[in-house]
């Protein structure tokens, strides 16, 4: 049997760190069974991250229209949508790690490099000194204790991260400071005087504006699903960027285009976007848009009644607030990686057996999102609420333990009958694993690659 009880301690955490009303958490209703495979209650943290995120939609009916929609989430699909929502149609997806990115034994313990990006591979295999060659960095890493290398990585401008305990972390100056951290910080109500939309009861965010200044993967997640109520999502990407193992995943419904923020022409043409926009979801370390002149304050001025949404990997606070992160890197870090070896009882890292700090996170964002956007639609006041994927890992390893019953994997009865045309070819799509009454989940448009359209609103 799965634990309802936990799915509600979830959801209620997740609800009230959005600053939602208790009250509401009485129209939530699970369906489905099956538990994804790890010594983490997986499963009940995706079925109340994608509850949370919908009953914000719930809330803001029921606010503007005086009635409350049922909200239905159904526990295998949340627990497949933290998977891939994508089947290919006679193509495959990109492989998602590139020939280096992995974990290696070093000295003294585990760490994991993550090398997707080139200037990322480059900083790890110049502090190797090796080639693009698996074999001469596994040896290369065996000579270092592994987090004097994670050290000389990140000093490099890489992604690493050495494999901790829970207690380990917990007494890390990091660990320490995001532990004090709340899931969601909300800033507080900005000035603004940003009119309330005509809210469509089948559409709730149509007319919306929303700025997607993110990457893998948490972010895009979160934009995703606004999307999906019919928010009008623009992300925006440096030229020469790309993410072919995720993008076809979570371009769904949004338009793409390119700038570069470094130059003042484009970082002016992002500003008038900006000016115009609703909502801004944006995964720049915390030091990254301050030093492009974007930082929080700027951002207010030229929107004051933005609701704007961040995200930072190892928190807000602290020695690592700067530091580069993924969800792979923060399971190394936080002890969620170790915690699954000792649980299988094997002498290598078990990390999730999905991306859930990522996934968990951008619903927890998109919760903030709508809720903020709820708020503004009575006051006209924009927000500012930060979220990272440590203070994530942290709920998550305070929650149950899983894997009660096997999750049954997904078959034709879990995808859309409906073919969408993506850019790289049809494919089929998991059904919505949420349904708010009257207010279906539909995307507008197919997955499109990046720098398919102009930088401006339609």
């Amino acid at each position: 049997m799965n634990d309802d009880k936990a799915i509600d301690r979830f959801l209620r955490e997740f609800w009230l760190a959005a600053g939602g009303d208790a009250a509401y958490l009485a129209h939530v209703n699970t369906t489905g069974e099956g538990d994804l495979p790890s010594c983490f209650a997986v499963s009940d943290f995706a079925t109340a991250a994608m509850g949370a995120a919908n009953l914000a939609v719930s809330e803001l009916l029921h606010i503007t229209s005086g009635a409350t929609p049922r909200l239905v989430v159904d526990r295998r699909l949340a627990s497949l949508w933290f998977g891939t929502s994508l089947r290919p149609q006679g193509w495959s997806l990109p492989a998602q790690w590139d020939a280096v990115a992995g974990d290696y034994r070093a000295a003294d313990g585990w760490i994991r490099l993550h090398t997707n990006a080139p200037h990322h591979r480059q900083a790890a295999l110049a502090v190797l000194g090796t080639p693009v060659d698996r074999d001469a960095v596994a040896k290369a890493v065996y000579g270092w204790e592994a987090s004097a290398l994670e050290s000389a990585i990140v000093e490099r401008r890489g992604c690493a991260a050495a494999m901790r305990t829970a207690q380990a972390w917990a007494a890390h100056p990091q660990g320490l400071s995001v532990a004090s951290e709340p899931l969601l910080h909300r800033i507080g109500a900005s000035g603004g005087n940003k009119s309330a939309w005509p809210v469509s009861r089948e559409r709730p965010l149509q007319g919306l504006r929303v700025l997607d200044l993110t990457r893998i993967l948490a972010g895009p997640v979160a934009t995703r699903f606004l999307a999906g109520f019919g928010a009008q999502v623009l992300r925006i990407d440096p030229y020469g960027w790309e993410e072919p193992g995720t993008v076809p995943e979570v371009v769904l419904g949004k338009r793409c285009a390119r700038l570069n923020l470094r130059d003042a022409a484009e970082r002016g043409v992002f500003e008038r976007l900006l000016s115009e926009a609703d909502v801004l979801v944006h995964g720049y370390r915390a030091d990254a848009l301050a030093r492009l002149g974007l930082d929080a304050g700027h951002r207010r001025a030229l929107n004051p009644g933005l609701v704007d949404v961040s995200l930072n990997a190892y928190g807000w606070t602290g020695p690592w607030r700067e530091r580069r992160g993924f969800d792979s890197l923060v399971q190394m870090s936080t002890g969620i990686a170790d915690a699954g070896m000792r649980a299988n009882g094997t002498d290598k890292p078990v990390p999730l057996p999905v991306q859930a700090l990522d996934h968990a996170t951008g619903y927890l964002m998109a919760a903030a999102a709508v809720r903020g956007l709820t708020q503004r639609w009575a006051t006209g006041e924009g927000c500012q609420v930060q979220a990272s994927l440590a203070r994530t890992a942290k709920a998550l390893m305070e929650g149950e333990s899983g894997a009660q019953l096997p999750l049954a994997p997904a078959d034709s009865s879990a995808f859309a009958l409906d073919i969408e045309q993506t850019a790289w070819g049809p494919a089929q799509r998991l059904k919505p694993a949420a349904q708010v009454e009257g207010a279906p989940t539909r995307w507008d448009l197919p997955g499109r690659a990046l720098g398919s359209d102009p930088a401006k609103w339609i």
